[in-house]
């Protein structure tokens, strides 16, 4: 996709607070800033809620807006949890500022501009998702291309009931990276269509 201005502002920030290199650490902050859209929809739909509840059809489509953010929210979760736990076992070493204050600190920030966004007109909203998406499937991507032996690196993890099994890492990522084109699919529909439709 061709990505907008607060996109790239974005991906520069990452590549100079963390590095252009591809990292089990550099995705789990990607994963951290990835539910926050999906969080802030959700918050204005319940807000929507609470003013239009007395109109049955519009009160069922916020519902179900909600329910499908909820999801996406839940399936970036799960990404998180499992990078999280990879990053550990792996005794992969972070410091605390920069992997866990940073990214709260990005994800506040780009919670309210989608939250903004959102308000303003939700096509906004909805096309920076869909490039931070697009951005994270192509990283997953080169990540396995780059990364060969993860083919035979074999994959388990506490989280596989609720995410799934796969047979290696390299299975894990490209499973990741279509969760991201699915997003991503999902904003760039809901750019074509009106609010809660």
């Amino acid at each position: 996709m061709r990505y907008g201005l607060l996109s790239r502002m974005l991906f520069v920030g990452m590549d100079l607070f963390y590095g252009r290199k591809r990292t089990l650490s550099k995705f789990k902050v990607l994963e951290v800033i990835a539910r926050v859209p999906y969080q802030s929809w959700e918050q204005v739909s319940y807000i929507a809620m609470t003013h239009k509840y007395r109109e049955p059809d519009f009160a069922r489509r916020i519902f179900d807006f909600i329910s499908e953010a909820r999801h996406q929210q839940d399936n970036e979760q799960w990404h998180l949890l499992i990078l999280e736990e990879l990053v550990h076992r792996k005794g992969v070493r972070e410091g605390f500022v920069r992997y866990r204050l940073l990214p709260q600190l990005i994800a506040f920030f780009y919670y309210h501009v989608s939250w903004l966004l959102y308000v303003i007109q939700p096509r906004l909203s909805y096309e920076l998702n869909a490039h931070f998406e697009d951005h994270a499937e192509h990283e997953y991507m080169e990540f396995v291309r780059e990364n060969p032996e993860l083919e035979a690196t074999p994959f388990s993890s506490v989280f596989e009931r609720d995410y799934g099994s796969f047979e290696s890492e390299a299975d894990l990522f490209r499973r990741i990276g279509l969760d991201e084109r699915q997003h991503k699919e999902e904003s760039v529909t809901r750019m074509e269509q009106p609010r809660f439709n």
